[in-house]
């Protein structure tokens, strides 16, 4: 059984479409939910599945003791950041070294690094006249949307695109690309 752990800060329905992907499956499983803002979304889906939910501040991803307890309780095969908000230490990085993966909702290496997520992605893409944008999945290093890319999928833009309607868009991709990569990344790494 491979064990998978989802992180985020937001609504989780990237986290709530990985859980219901691999729920019937025997051979993959999401073994908990890490988020660093209690929301309602997070909690309903821990809730629905009867999956860990661990809210963190942040701090806890670079305390070795908390690291050691994250290891020996879920043991993950693959740490998917699904809108997570936080930037990743080096020192979770090293502990968990070729096992996390990042979503970004832009065509990386454009409108990536600090502050680019949610609209300010979507608002830079539009603001620079592109035809495409969409999503990748990347490894984790220490440098913000600078890992190794694994997987792009692209969208064209239309003249009068606006923020919300290119997040709509790139969440479709999401919701559809990111558990079947998934699938495929853990068979592969096997």
């Amino acid at each position: 059984m491979q064990k998978l752990v989802i992180f985020g800060s937001g609504k989780g329905s990237n986290a709530r479409r990985i859980i219901e992907y691999f729920n019937q499956r025997n051979d993959i499983e999401v073994v908990a939910l890490v988020s660093n803002k209690p929301r309602r979304g997070f909690l309903d889906i821990s809730y629905d599945f009867r999956i860990n939910l661990e809210i963190i501040k942040g701090e806890e991803l670079s305390d070795p003791k908390w690291l050691a307890h994250f290891k020996m309780i879920y043991r993950p095969d693959l740490i998917v950041l699904a809108g997570f908000l936080k930037k990743i230490p080096a020192t979770f990085i090293e502990t968990f070294q070729g096992k996390i993966i990042n979503l970004h909702p832009s065509l990386l290496p454009k409108f990536g690094g600090k502050g680019m997520y949610g609209s300010n992605v979507h608002d830079a893409v539009i603001a620079s006249k592109e035809k495409y944008s969409g999503i990748t999945i990347h490894q984790i290093n220490e440098k913000y949307d600078e890992g190794n890319i694994l997987f792009q999928e692209k969208v064209l833009l239309d003249n009068h695109e606006t923020s919300e309607s290119l997040a709509e868009k790139i969440h479709k991709l999401e919701l559809e690309h990111l558990p079947i990569f998934i699938e495929k990344y853990l068979y592969d790494k096997k």
